[in-house]
């Protein structure tokens, strides 16, 4: 790694691989989640929803009296006794207790049970009646409905129509990709309760306290200061609990509100699945003019993300895919128009790279299709569009540090041994009819920061005790990823203190106020300056004060009647950005990262080995190499899933469960496991990459290493392009599953012939 580490006499612990904080007790099992704590709790109701059997209706009538005769059920929750506001989303655009059903399962009213079982059992006996309207199901379906909602995008440069009809090769297509469920461990979960003031207390696994809060708070009509939301710990979020746990809490909480007794929501996986938002599929149409020499001239696309049945994060999630589908590659005219599908299914959402990958995985897909066609390698055909110092994102911020990228790639051809073994993957190709390998190398540029301005900002509350000890609290959440683990070494070594004086307390929203989610990368960034802030208040204060220890300098700042309390605070400085003309200075930096996968493809069956996977990623100056070493290869893995393997299906007839995931179980939804780990995976963090103006000169790692999977999609397309005569440009659906290998693999041995050029 690069300069500025601690050497081997220093005490810092920013740089040292550090276990998670956490990691024994969640290997012991004595970590405790949301849902432990109902059972440190007493006189617990449970929730459970009345589902809808359409994709499309309007309820004509509801009763609730056979619901209320059934053992042990306490009440039914309904539209009617909401105080506040009937609606869990940020757009208004999201009843909690509907009239008009719009995606299959979706929860009409929730009933409340001494047990989970009693409280099932009444929600079957709801009776209630519903009109069927026309659904729309696929984003296919919406684009010829001309179903849309939200705001439509636009970003462009240059004039993209006049840099098609002068390039040398124009070539054209579209591209439809699958979503992703998030399938976390611990489901959506909350635990609420009122005490005798009408305070309203809600233990919820969510990604932003702060608008979980909110949302509560005006369901049931009261202010902020009346609510109060904790974050004790979530078993992997993703995205799925940024906006998805508002409502399911707000339920949890009027239920507390009307009975008086703490109310548990505890969504089934079953549940959790049929509710719950997903990643965004998305539609692509495009056009891609080259130069001559296989440089990039002009891009003309159109984007659309099936947004589901309501807004939720669909717009920014839409922006930030046309703000990375440039990748790492200059495109001097561009043209890329944004919409948001509406359909009848669930309400989709965030997800590890929030629109970055979908916008990505377009390029990458468009490079893969044309290289044969262009008679370049596709490793060449990539390093040869790499931005280069001086240029400019289509959006107007100019790429800082591209360096990193050519230095990234070169690193990792050199540590993957590339040229070598390129040559053997041809001899054994060419000595094997029926198996296949590939070998690619994919890179990834990545704007870290929220697309929404006013979120780039955090506080900290930093407590010193009269003993020296030091107790934090920031308004991160941590989900798993390391980020109390962190924050916990940013704190002591700011202070000069060894770990173990240091303990952090759970992520609650009267202790740290409005904060952001965590979110897009930006957890340590944003929480570790405001920790820091805070920890340079108190030793400011204390500079002067004798001792010849910390515990002696505390004790007599104390005396002294010296506060040794401080509220940290950060907000992200340089950035701007106009949503309506997609134009402005929305990230703080970019990071950079590498990947090289070998594949080998199976002709009978279409089933895939992933041999070995090379990564080279760019953290800066890692506060945390164990941490960011597990982020990068859970990340890769992820992203290995959501190209490969998990395939979300809908029923999509028009029989009577239309619009019902098909996919809602482990059974019928595949994710990764150790059978789909590469045989080898390497992971190397980038030297002498210290970012300027960044706690410690670190750099996110969250999301970045989930598009480093680009590099096994185009493995397997090597793969399969292996099986015909090589100058074919292989078409590869996402997921790219057995099935849809094993067609590709027939369709490369017959390959259907086009144009190099279109008009």
């Amino acid at each position: 790694m690069s300069g500025g580490r601690p050497d081997a006499g220093d005490t810092t612990s920013v740089g040292r691989p550090v276990a998670h904080e956490s990691a024994v007790q969640h290997v012991t099992g004595k970590a405790l989640y949301t849902d432990d704590l109902v059972y440190r709790t007493a006189n617990v109701l449970h929730a459970y929803p009345v589902q809808a059997p359409h994709a499309h209706a309007l309820v004509t009538s509801l009763d609730v009296s056979l619901a209320l005769e059934m053992p042990g059920v306490v009440r039914v929750l309904t539209a009617a006794d909401v105080p506040g506001v009937n609606d869990a989303g940020v757009k208004h655009d999201e009843p909690l207790f509907p009239t008009e059903v719009m995606y299959y399962g979706h929860a009409v009213c929730w009933v409340l049970g001494e047990s989970l079982e009693q409280a099932r059992l009444g929600a079957g006996a709801v009776r209630v009646e519903y009109r069927p309207l026309p659904s729309v199901i696929t984003v296919r379906e919406a684009i010829a409905e001309q179903s849309y909602q939200g705001a439509p995008l636009l970003m462009e440069r240059g004039a993209a129509a006049e840099g098609l009809a002068g390039a040398a090769h124009v070539f054209e297509g579209e591209f439809a990709f699958s979503g992703q469920e998030h399938f976390y461990l611990e489901t959506h979960s909350s635990l609420a309760m009122t005490d005798e003031a009408g305070q309203v207390f809600v233990q919820a696994s969510t990604q932003h306290p702060s608008e979980t809060q909110e949302i509560v708070a005006h369901v049931l009509g009261l202010r902020s200061h009346e609510v109060t939301v904790q974050c004790l710990r979530m078993g992997g979020g993703f995205g799925g609990k940024e906006m998805q746990p508002h409502g399911l809490a707000a339920v949890a909480a009027l239920g507390a509100q009307l009975t008086g007794r703490p109310v548990r929501m505890r969504l089934s996986r079953a549940l959790d699945m049929a509710l719950t938002g997903k990643r965004h599929g998305f539609h692509a149409s495009w056009r891609v003019g080259f130069d001559a020499d296989g440089k990039l001239l002009a891009l003309d696309a159109t984007l659309t993300s099936d947004g589901g049945w309501s807004l939720d994060l669909s717009e920014p999630v839409l922006s930030r895919a046309l703000c990375h589908i440039d990748n790492a590659y200059w495109i001097p005219h561009i043209s890329v128009k944004g919409r948001v599908a509406r359909t009848n299914k669930t309400s989709q959402t965030a997800f590890r790279g929030f629109g970055g990958p979908q916008g990505m995985l377009v390029i990458e897909d468009i490079l893969g299709r044309c290289a044969p066609r262009l008679g370049v390698p596709a490793d060449e055909l990539r390093r040869r569009n790499f931005y280069r110092p001086g240029q400019e994102t289509p959006y107007g911020q100019p790429v800082r540090h591209p360096e990193r990228l050519e230095r990234s790639w070169q690193q990792a051809l050199d540590i993957s041994d590339f040229q070598r073994r390129q040559g053997e993957i041809e001899r054994f190709n060419a000595g094997n009819r029926h198996r296949r390998r590939g070998l690619a190398i994919t890179p990834l540029k990545f704007g870290i920061s929220f697309n929404f301005t006013a979120f780039n900002q955090a506080g900290a509350l930093v407590h010193v005790y009269k003993d020296g000890s030091v107790l934090i609290n920031h308004g991160g959440t941590e989900m798993g990823q390391g980020l109390h683990t962190k924050m916990l070494q940013v704190a002591a070594t700011t202070l000069g203190l060894p770990l173990e004086k240091v303990r952090l307390a759970p992520t609650r929203t009267d202790k740290v106020p409005n904060t952001s989610a965590t979110a897009a990368s930006s957890g340590t960034d944003l929480n570790g300056a405001a920790v820091q802030d805070a920890c340079r208040q108190i030793l400011d204060r204390i500079r002067d004060v004798p001792g010849e220890t910390w515990e002696e300098r505390v004790t007599n700042a104390y005396f002294s009647r010296i506060q040794l309390s401080a509220a940290g605070f950060y907000r992200t400085e340089g950035i701007h950005w106009d949503g309506r003309a997609m134009r402005g200075h929305p990230f703080k930096y970019f990071a950079y990262g590498v990947a090289v996968a070998e594949a080998e493809v199976d002709a009978f069956t279409g089933a895939y080995e992933i041999r070995r996977v090379d990564i080279v990623h760019d953290v800066g100056d890692s506060i945390s190499p164990l941490i960011d070493i597990g982020q990068i290869e859970g990340g890769f893995v992820q992203g290995l899933g959501w190209l490969t393997l998990e395939d979300l299906r809908w029923d999509e007839t028009d029989g009577p469960h239309r619009g019902r995931l098909l996919t809602a179980g482990a059974s019928t939804y595949k994710i990764p496991s150790f059978s789909e780990m590469p045989d080898v995976l390497n992971v190397t963090l980038l030297d002498e990459a210290t970012e300027d103006g960044v706690v410690h000169g670190s750099k996110a790692v969250g999301e970045p290493p989930f598009m480093l999977a680009f590099s096994v999609r185009e493995a397997i397309r090597q793969a399969v392009a292996a099986f015909g005569p090589g100058d074919a440009a292989v078409e590869l659906p996402s997921p790219a599953t057995p099935e849809q290998v094993y067609w590709a693999v027939q369709r490369a041995r017959v390959p259907r012939r086009e144009p190099a050029w279109t008009g």
